[in-house]
Formats: C-alpha cells, sequence, structure tokens
C-alpha cells in the first residue's frame, strides 16, 4: 500500500459508495438488484428469509491501536455470517453502513473493503447495499446479512431441551485471550514507545481474535447427516 492519502471530502458521499463498490459481482441468483439504486432487491424463491444485524463501535469493539483495518472488515462481516449459520441457514447478501471520521483516508477505507470483500468470497456473499455518513469522533460499522433456510429448518435457541447433548464446535476462550496479549502489548508500547511487540508463538490466539471464521463447516456438516 502506497503513502498516498485521498481525503474523502474530493469524492463526497455517493462517489465514495461508487469507489468502495465498483468492483462488485454478484454471485446468488437471489440478489436480483444490488448496489446503485434506491434498495436492494432480494428474491429467496420461496425460502424463509433470516436477517441479522450488529453494530461495531471504535474503542468498545475494536481497537485500531492493534487491529489492522484489513481485518477489521473482514471480521465485520464474519461476526454476522456466523449468527446466520446458528440459525441453520445459509447467508447471501450483506448491506454495510459506516460512520467515518476525517481521520480516514480513501486508501485506508480501501483496506477496510478488502477484508470485506475477501469475506464475501470465501462464504459466496454478497454485498448489495449501505450507506456512508460522517462520525465526529471515531468508526461506526454497521453490518446487516441476509440469508435463506428452507422452510421451518431453522433453528432457534428456544428448541433446546433439558437433556439435549450440547457440542461445542470449537474451542472456547481463545481469542478473549488474544485480546489479553494485545492489550499488553498495547501497555507495553504506550509506556515505552521503543519497545517493540513480543507476539511470538501467539498467532493462533491471536488470529481467533482479530481474523474469526464463521462454521459454514459444521452447518453443512449438520445438513450431510440429516
Amino acid at each position: 500500500m502506497s503513502n498516498q492519502r485521498t481525503e474523502i471530502s474530493t469524492l463526497g458521499e455517493f462517489g465514495l459508495i461508487d469507489h468502495l463498490t465498483k468492483n462488485i459481482e454478484l454471485q446468488n441468483a437471489s440478489s436480483v438488484l444490488g448496489v446503485g439504486d434506491d434498495a436492494a432487491i432480494i428474491d429467496h424463491f420461496g425460502r424463509q428469509t433470516v436477517v441479522t444485524t450488529d453494530l461495531l463501535i471504535e474503542g468498545v469493539h475494536f481497537d485500531l491501536a492493534y487491529t489492522p483495518l484489513k481485518h477489521l472488515g473482514y471480521k465485520s462481516v464474519i461476526v454476522n455470517l456466523s449468527d446466520v449459520y446458528a440459525m441453520n441457514a445459509v447467508p447471501t447478501q450483506i448491506v454495510i453502513s459506516l460512520g467515518i471520521s476525517n481521520r480516514f483516508s480513501v486508501e485506508g477505507l480501501d483496506e477496510f473493503y478488502e477484508g470485506v470483500y475477501a469475506a464475501c468470497s470465501k462464504y459466496g456473499v454478497d454485498l448489495v447495499g449501505g450507506d456512508t455518513t460522517a462520525s465526529q469522533k471515531g468508526f461506526i460499522i454497521s453490518v446487516t446479512a441476509m440469508g435463506e433456510v428452507a422452510p421451518d429448518k431453522f433453528v432457534k435457541r428456544s428448541t433446546a431441551q433439558k437433556g439435549d447433548l450440547l457440542c461445542v464446535s470449537g474451542d472456547l476462550g481463545a481469542a478473549y485471550v488474544g485480546l489479553l496479549f494485545l492489550e499488553r502489548e498495547k501497555k507495553i508500547f504506550v509506556e515505552s514507545p521503543g519497545v517493540q511487540p513480543d507476539l511470538e508463538g501467539e498467532s493462533y490466539v491471536i488470529g481467533r481474535l482479530l481474523k474469526p471464521e464463521a462454521r459454514k463447516d459444521i452447518v453443512e456438516f449438520l445438513h450431510s447427516r440429516k
């Protein structure tokens, strides 16, 4: 990435949206109309639609001191896709809205969207809309994900019953441990800026925090065993 900095104000809101979404290629037949109009049009062909949304706020949900923008874009999508998979559904579309302060350049947002598109490509999801607005302080990210499921095949939390076997598809606590390491190194850096971070051997737990994955494989596994 070059050191060039393009101010967002040089593009304007609609110019920025056009810039960030100019290379979108729709992957799902259900995505009838995507970015570029007043609203997106989605047709799930008789299947039921699942909708979920998450709001990520700088200083509350993420710290840009140790979170690369590309990783943040990826994670912003993944946390929503995970909720769709948790309902036994398949995610198909997302919309993203951003609150951006003048600390960010066009190049910085390009980096964020690299992560967004990487997640969309890996999980076969279409970005079909969103919005951008000015933020007085910090970076605000709102992502809504939509998915589809065969009629009445969705899974609710309330369907769990006493005596059911509970299984964990991965490990628990790794992301929290990764957070502890990064917060420790940030504190050391603030107190002694010349000290280099010491994260040797901790790539797994840090990756679980900065670049998590959705459990698409578990939904596919359960479908194949019916």
